[in-house]
């Protein structure tokens, strides 16, 4: 079942979207060559104690997973497409960094994630990410009042097929509230004027997760979270919680 937001809960939502936003903002800053990513985790932890708030990430055990996850923020490095556990992993020049992170503070729930290269950038890298955030944004620009979830689809497929990229398989965006996932599926490709119309109050978390060599195939860690690209490329993951509003979509995690 799909719960409609009020304006006041939507209100709600985006003070706990800003502490998202300040957590992802400060994990950015402190990515640097020779961090580590528990380290990362930890800047994490901080910005959310800070605030009152508390993770969704951790302790989080959905069917598909053999433990529970054990940090506040999601780290996947180079050919990791999503669900990377912080390990003792020091970043190295170049590494292309993929952070999700989510909070949850007075009932309700917020989840982004942003990609980025430690130090210096491939073209190749800045290329993938730069396709990532526009897809994001193409999202996000269809989902407006009136159209239908596979306008979203659409919009973000066309950008990641169009420069050439593969869309995890199985994988996309969520609805969020109350919780961190809850209906309906947000996919990242599909036919436009198809799907669940779009309505006031609707809140999505929208996610393109692209993989540089163009296929959508990917491969589980042992760890069982860690989802990896099968031909070794490298991927992008960017995420905004976005409230569908009468005067356009709201972005709740928006960072300065």
């Amino acid at each position: 079942m799909v719960e409609l937001k009020t304006d006041a809960s939507i209100d709600a939502m985006y003070d706990t979207g800003q502490v998202v936003a300040q957590a992802l903002t400060a994990v950015r800053k402190a990515a640097d060559v020779g961090v580590s990513l528990l380290e990362l985790d930890e800047v994490a932890r901080e910005v959310l104690n800070a605030a009152g708030a508390t993770s969704p990430f951790l302790g989080y055990r959905p069917t598909f997973a053999p433990t529970p996850f054990p940090a506040v923020i999601c780290a996947s490095v180079n050919d990791a497409i999503v669900h990377g556990i912080p390990s003792r992993y020091r970043l190295r020049d170049g590494d292309l960094v993929s952070v999700d992170c989510g909070a949850q503070r007075g009932g309700w729930a917020g989840d982004s994630a942003i990609s980025f290269v430690v130090g210096t950038a491939r073209p190749a890298d800045t290329r993938l990410i730069g396709t990532a955030e526009r897809a994001l944004a193409a999202g996000i620009e269809a989902a407006v009042v009136g159209n239908r979830m596979g306008d979203i689809a659409h919009a973000i497929g066309t950008v990641c097929r169009g420069a050439g990229y593969g869309i995890m398989e199985d994988y996309g965006g969520h609805g969020i509230g109350r919780r961190m996932h809850e209906d309906p599926p947000v996919p990242n490709e599909g036919r436009p004027g198809r799907g669940m119309p779009l309505r006031h109050g609707m809140v999505l978390a929208i996610e393109p997760m692209l993989i540089a060599g163009g296929g959508d195939a990917y491969r589980t860690d042992p760890d069982g979270w860690t989802l990896r690209t099968t031909d070794g490329s490298r991927a992008a993951h960017t995420e905004h919680t976005v409230a569908i509003t009468e005067a356009g979509p709201r972005v709740l995690t928006a960072r300065d």
